[in-house]
């Protein structure tokens, strides 16, 4: 396995999905795949697919808008991190839920939240909706 460089220049990736429950199993498959690609060690690497899988599900869930609709997903190698952005076009605003032991959702956030180094959201750039991310360091503080 190649080692990845934490000197190197930025990379990255980004897809489109449709919003729907399917492409969330292949946007995890899709970011394994590239870890490996990028060098990833596999626990980081399968942290990373859960972390998108989250967010991804999230949008697919919640951003209110026609299904046909488009999720981008752009994951950033850069300074010893990735970066994993989700964007939609709903204008919802993601939030930490208190789900209870009964409750079957709610969790998605709590688990970015415990398992990022860091995470956030903020409006799109060029249009309606927002950008949830989060970052995972690539190696041992």
């Amino acid at each position: 396995m190649t080692a990845v460089r934490l000197d190197a220049p930025p990379t990255y990736v980004w897809w489109r999905f449709t919003r729907h429950p399917r492409s969330v199993g292949r946007a995890r498959a899709l970011l394994r795949e590239q870890a490996r690609s990028w060098g990833i060690p596999d626990e980081r690497a399968w942290t990373a697919a859960l972390l998108l899988s989250e967010l991804l599900t999230n949008a697919c869930k919640h951003a209110r808008v026609s299904p046909g609709r488009e999720v981008h997903v752009l994951c950033i190698v850069a300074g010893g991190k990735l970066r994993i952005e989700v964007s939609d076009a709903g204008d919802g605003v993601p939030r930490l839920c208190g789900a209870s032991a009964g409750d079957e959702a709610g969790r998605g956030l709590r688990l970015v939240a415990a398992l990022a180094d860091a995470w956030g959201f903020c409006p799109r750039p060029h249009g309606i909706g927002k950008t949830v991310w989060c970052e995972l360091a690539l190696a041992d503080s």
